[in-house]
């Protein structure tokens, strides 16, 4: 066993492990912390607690110390030099003449990089971009091109759900998405149905997906051939998470169907989830990156 916290930096992205050597700390206290980017101050959103080592990738790095009132000073320094450098590096984008989108600019703890994270459609040469922007600050200068998801994780904002995105309140690492996990919720595969703010297949669709595969394996689907104390019928129609059945009797085919439960069906031959392939080609763009 080892005695571990978890730290994440900036109020988004990825949660990181490190061994507190013997400081006890409370979830929102600052510390700072080496990481591959140097001398970093993140926020404790896992207080001490002991997890087994196979669950870890060791070896942990340590806590170097828990944050001053001084290192949160500079914190707020760094957001502000932040602004600044983002607006210069706007105006350079602007002069050279360069398609891209300037997304978010971050300062190391101990300021010895900025880092610019940008989208754009295609490559882009930055090369004369980076010298100018390092002739500014006179500190070394990175330049990341982003996915339009790494982009909504860090700009935020609010989903068709209502909610704050996901991706800045709790994901971690973003998972592949695709258009059959919408066919299999049983989704209009419509574009503005399915798709968040960033433009490709919402994250929900995956975390949610587990519990539809286990109601699957229960539940008739469409076109199925099944018994029920009525007879033998077809189903139409069907709720994954109510169970709910709509069946068109062979005995009364004009008829409205009738409505049952799964439970109380008796599955004589299943369907399959068919999916217009046509349709789904026009989507594939949802789940790209």
């Amino acid at each position: 066993m080892a005695e571990i916290i978890g730290i994440r930096f900036r109020n988004m992205g990825k949660l990181y492990y490190f061994d507190p050597d013997g400081h006890q700390f409370q979830r929102g206290d600052m510390a700072i912390v080496e990481t591959s980017h140097g001398l970093e101050c993140g926020e404790i959103v896992l207080t001490n607690r002991e997890v087994d080592d196979a669950d870890l990738v060791k070896p942990l790095k340590k806590v170097i110390r828990p944050a001053l009132p001084e290192d949160i000073e500079h914190l707020k320094e760094n957001m502000e030099k932040e602004k600044r450098a983002f607006g210069i590096c706007l105006e350079k984008i602007k002069a050279h003449g360069l398609e891209m989108k300037l997304v978010n600019v971050e300062y190391t703890f101990d300021n010895s990089k900025i880092l610019f994270y940008f989208t754009a459609d295609g490559r882009v040469d930055f090369r004369e971009l980076v010298k100018d922007l390092a002739s500014v600050f006179r500190t070394r200068i990175e330049l990341r091109q982003i996915g339009v998801r790494d982009e909504a994780k860090m700009m935020g904002g609010l989903g068709i759900c209502g909610r704050s995105f996901c991706c800045t309140q709790f994901l971690s690492d973003f998972q592949p998405v695709s258009i059959r996990m919408a066919k299999e919720q049983g989704l209009s595969l419509n574009p503005t149905k399915i798709s968040g703010s960033c433009g490709r297949l919402m994250c929900c669709l995956k975390y949610e997906q587990e519990t539809y595969d286990e109601l699957l394996k229960i539940t008739p689907k469409v076109g199925a051939i099944v018994n029920t104390k009525d007879g033998r019928g077809v189903v139409t129609e069907a709720n994954l998470l109510t169970g709910s059945l709509k069946v068109v009797l062979d005995r009364a085919p004009d008829s409205p169907p009738v409505t049952v439960h799964r439970r109380d069906v008796t599955v004589i031959k299943d369907s399959q989830i068919k999916i217009d392939q046509e349709e789904v080609e026009d989507l594939l763009a949802l789940e790209d990156d």
